[in-house]
């Protein structure tokens, strides 16, 4: 018998085969012969490394209009906004996150544990729930989304529940308490039950599933709008809790789980606000700029499963400039509700997430709260480490640690603390 490094090791190499093998057959279906390569954060001496140059970092510096129509015209009512909101909305779905197909198998939520627990002195219980969908038509792919819920006991009336991507385990995360103390639910959503992290699990997951175990086309959706519409789904069922306020769920996650949190406030708008952490290239920045990770890593094999196939001609054929939309619009889409995002100091690891470039992405999103009277528009001026920018209902937080969301938490919630109690 193989030991299990051995036989990790074997199956690592598979996916890695079978990922670069469905990369090619997007790319002979876009009609492109090859890619420009990505970088890497490796050797800073190696050619290949990423750029960590201001000056060099807007070869295209005029990014898309939010304010604009695709005609020209001028967006300059909230009405307007919601029009435009519709375009932006189509420009994403074309040519970034891709067409989610119609007719997704339903979900059947079961209750799999319960229990009772206490986190340090608090008395919760916990809740291991599975979202079981309909395979019956295609039998051969089993999708089981799995979820832990964590409540207060006792509590007197229905409660905000925080939700998360990450792994569900029970855990005291220091947030944790930081919630029950408030008399909040938590929420781990693990991501990997909606949708494998590889272009080899293309086939599995909601969007194998979903596509009756076909290969995935380049127009068809990527594993960030999937993950999304797993966690909108998990969002319905909690509203139907009779412990929880449904009115009130909020989503966070950090780095690619980060990016998903954004395309979920754009396309599930049950949720009531998001913490997008440190999400980078194809999350929450200026994607057509060249520093930390360009847009040439998504388009790599081991990335481009996140995202539409026809995203892959902006690292061929065409450019990042050439892109219709960018990371400033997917953030607006969020507005007027709570939206949060934090990022680590560039001086300690965050030069791939982009600082700048994530905070000109919520500079230039903050229109879309101010035209809603939800805030005002900011100026280009990145705010000091531990000093967050607060404005209504759009926050920026940059702290001084590295890839972690751990010190935005205390900031989200208290955000949220105003917002959801009137405090």
């Amino acid at each position: 018998m193989d030991e299990p490094d051995v036989v990790r090791s074997v199956d690592d190499g598979r996916a890695k085969a079978e990922s670069k093998a469905d990369h090619r057959r997007l790319l002979n279906a876009l009609g492109i012969s090859s890619l420009r390569p990505g970088r890497h954060c490796g050797d800073s001496a190696d050619p290949g490394y990423f750029n960590t140059d201001e000056s060099a970092a807007n070869p295209y510096p005029h990014i898309p209009k939010l304010l604009k129509f695709e005609n020209g015209e001028s967006v300059s009512t909230p009405e307007d906004w919601q029009r435009r909101r519709k375009e932006i909305l189509a420009l994403l779905d074309q040519e970034i996150y891709g067409e989610t197909p119609e007719g997704i198998p339903r979900l059947e939520w079961r209750v799999r544990s319960s229990g009772e627990y206490r986190v340090v002195d608090r008395p919760v219980s916990v809740q291991e729930l599975r979202g079981v969908a309909d395979n019956h038509r295609c039998p051969e792919v089993q999708v089981e989304i799995a979820a832990t819920l964590i409540l207060p006991i006792d509590a007197d009336q229905p409660m905000p529940v925080l939700m998360e991507f990450a792994f569900p385990a029970f855990e005291d995360k220091s947030w944790h308490l930081l919630a029950l103390d408030r008399g909040w639910g938590i929420c781990i959503l693990d991501p990997l039950s909606i949708q494998p992290d590889s272009g080899a699990g293309l086939r599995e997951g909601i969007i194998g599933l979903a596509n009756g175990g076909n290969p995935r086309q380049p127009e068809q959706w990527g594993v960030l709008k999937a993950w999304a519409w797993g966690a909108g789904r998990l969002r319905d069922y909690l509203s139907s809790v009779p412990e929880v306020d449904g009115n009130k769920i909020a989503l966070a996650g950090l780095s690619r789980f980060g990016k998903a949190t954004a395309v979920a406030m754009a396309y599930e708008p049950g949720f009531a606000a998001v913490l997008i952490g440190s999400s980078g290239q194809a999350g929450v920045k200026i994607w057509r700029r060249n520093f930390g990770e360009p847009v040439e890593n998504i388009a790599d094999p081991t990335e481009y499963h996140w995202v539409a196939g026809r995203y892959l001609r902006y690292a061929g054929p065409l450019s990042p400039g050439d892109m219709p939309v960018d990371g400033h619009q997917l953030l607006a889409l969020a507005a007027p509700k709570p939206m949060m995002v934090g990022i680590g100091s560039q001086t300690v690891a965050e030069q791939w997430a982009d600082v700048r470039g994530t905070f000109m992405a919520v500079s230039e999103a903050s229109p879309a709260w101010a035209i809603q009277g939800a805030g005002t528009i900011w100026d280009d001026q990145i705010p000091s480490v531990g000093q967050p920018k607060v404005d209504s209902n759009l926050v920026f937080y940059l702290h001084e640690y590295g890839h972690t969301n751990a010190p935005n938490w205390p900031v989200f919630i208290e955000f949220l603390g105003q917002k959801f109690s009137g405090e």
